[in-house]
């Protein structure tokens, strides 16, 4: 099960972020409560919860876990995409700055942003993540998974077997959405939900 996190000063700002934080609004916060609300009917004793070493997931995770007798575990692999220079700046600056990269990507290209990752950089330690967690929490386990918008796009397209990076054949998720993938190793997987919205007011900004 993975949930996207609340949303962040940056989402509201239209900068990007990658993996800088900017701490999650005051909207952001309400999200995650209701979201931890949303999680806690369906998934009210999950097996094991892992989350994004990064604030703004790592506080997603918080308002859900405490309900719960468990603590989460820090997967900086969970990470959004590496995205270099680009930290921090506007959509409207990188837009005017670097056109080719952004027209690159719209094509199905895979561009290091910023110097950075490539979305199949990012899909191929986000499903190592998954896989080592589907692993430790046993067959038939429910895990709970708080990230980013990038590693839920390209988990969806690894558990489907698409070729790389396959990110634009999904939208970006919502802030505190839940995807949920059936993992069955090599016996097939399923993506049962994608960007189900689990909290009012969820926005889809930009992926990170």
């Amino acid at each position: 099960m993975l949930v996207r996190h609340g949303e962040s000063h940056w989402n509201v700002e239209e900068r990007y972020q990658g993996q800088a934080d900017s701490g999650l609004t005051g909207t952001g916060r309400e999200q995650a409560e209701v979201a931890a609300a949303a999680l806690l009917a369906r998934f009210p004793k999950p097996d094991l919860v892992v989350s994004s070493d990064l604030p703004r997931a790592w506080d997603t995770a918080q308002a859900y876990l405490r309900h719960l007798d468990m603590e989460a575990e820090k997967d900086a692999r969970l990470r959004e995409a590496d995205i270099g220079t680009w930290v921090g700046r506007t959509f409207t600056e990188i837009a005017a700055e670097h056109p080719d990269v952004l027209a690159e990507a719209a094509r199905g290209g895979d561009p290091r942003r910023g110097g950075g990752e490539t979305f199949a950089d990012l899909r191929r330690r986000v499903w190592a993540a998954l896989v080592d967690a589907a692993a430790k929490a046993g067959p038939g386990a429910t895990v709970i998974v708080f990230c980013h918008g990038g590693p839920i796009r390209v988990a969806a397209a690894a558990a489907l077997g698409l070729p790389e990076p396959g990110h634009l054949s999904f939208a970006p998720p919502v802030n505190t959405s839940l995807t949920v993938i059936g993992y069955a190793g090599e016996r097939g997987n399923a993506v049962a939900e994608y960007n189900a919205p689990t909290a009012w007011a969820a926005h889809a900004t930009r992926t990170d």
